[in-house]
């Protein structure tokens, strides 16, 4: 049976703001359950407000290693003003900016989790140029488009250890789903024409796939 969080994380996850639906919030969780036991960190590209960051902690908790997140907190490119997933609640007045930061650090909080994240602020490719540790999970949900679902993977899939997991959000197969989710599914393609990785769990857009040729060998 897939591992499931407490009650109390559950309600903390369904508190945060973020888009992640409960089903694919509890194939996430399982997978990083799974990946845990690796004892190496847990990355996520793409923190937003910190809801789906609540279950990879979580799970890196009861597993005792870390979880990392990675954004620079001023939105992807559905979140600015004038598209359908814009939040006002999440813009700086100040500089006039989006900043989900002040966000994701109140609902780590919130859910008593703040001393099992590390958060990684600033463009996940930069982050990743200066990257040289093992991972046992990955976890894509950043830009949907081609240049940063793509600069994610090339960034950090190869980080990913053997028997570890890549995970990638908002898959959707369809053509007219082009803007939300036809670059996940891309990736998702590569990585699985890559010969590098096996597909382990399919939940609805969410993504799980093993890496089954040691990263030693991998050509991304």
């Amino acid at each position: 049976m897939p591992a499931a969080p407490s009650p109390e994380i559950l309600a903390s996850f369904e508190a945060a703001k973020g888009f992640m639906p409960l089903r694919e919030g509890l194939a996430l969780y399982s997978a990083a359950v799974e990946a845990g036991r690796l004892g190496l960190p847990l990355l996520e590209v793409g923190t937003y407000c910190g809801r789906s960051t609540i279950l990879l902690a979580d799970a890196a908790r009861a597993a005792g290693v870390t979880a990392l997140t990675v954004d620079h907190h001023r939105g992807s490119e559905e979140q600015q003003p004038g598209w359908d997933y814009h939040d006002p609640e999440t813009v700086d007045a100040e500089v006039g900016l989006m900043d989900t930061l002040p966000t994701f650090r109140r609902t780590l909080h919130k859910a008593g989790l703040e001393d099992h994240v590390v958060a990684l602020v600033g463009r996940s490719p930069q982050v990743a140029a200066v990257w040289n540790s093992p991972l046992g999970l990955v976890f894509i949900d950043g830009g949907h488009t081609d240049e940063h679902a793509s600069a994610d993977y090339e960034g950090w899939a190869r980080h990913v250890v053997q028997d570890g997991l890549l995970v990638i959000h908002d898959v959707f197969p369809e053509p007219e789903d082009e803007f939300t989710g036809q670059a996940p599914y891309r990736v998702y393609l590569r990585a699985l024409g890559s010969g590098d990785f096996t597909e382990v769990s399919a939940t609805d857009s969410l993504r799980v796939l093993r890496r089954t040729r040691a990263a030693s060998a991998a050509r991304g």
